[in-house]
């Protein structure tokens, strides 16, 4: 029963966060995926330790692993994303020492 709990939990937390994403106008999408790298970092930390934890032997151990590691590739992801979309609109604020006009 504890499972079917953190299950709903989890669906119910990644029906929100794609709601609360998907009505972000575009204008402010970067800026905000630039301000929750912090979150997806400690995000990737959290699924290490989970990924690096000892489990009880019931049959969930495996599950738990593929789990985190998932988590931390996901996590990882979003994190250079972040940076990359990040860098890339910093550029465009940039002047151009070539041109002078």
């Amino acid at each position: 029963m504890e499972f079917l709990g953190q299950l709903y939990i989890f669906i119910l937390a990644a029906f929100l966060g794609y709601n609360v994403i998907h009505r972000v106008p575009p204008l402010l999408h970067t800026p905000l995926m630039s301000a929750t790298n912090a979150i997806s970092a400690i995000s990737v930390v959290g699924a290490i330790i989970v990924a690096g934890m000892e489990h009880p032997d019931d049959g969930t151990q495996t599950l738990a692993i593929v789990m985190a590691v998932t988590a931390v590739a996901a996590a990882t992801t979003n994190v250079v994303g972040g940076f990359l979309i990040t860098d890339r609109m910093l550029k465009m604020f940039k002047k151009d020492k070539g041109n002078n006009q």
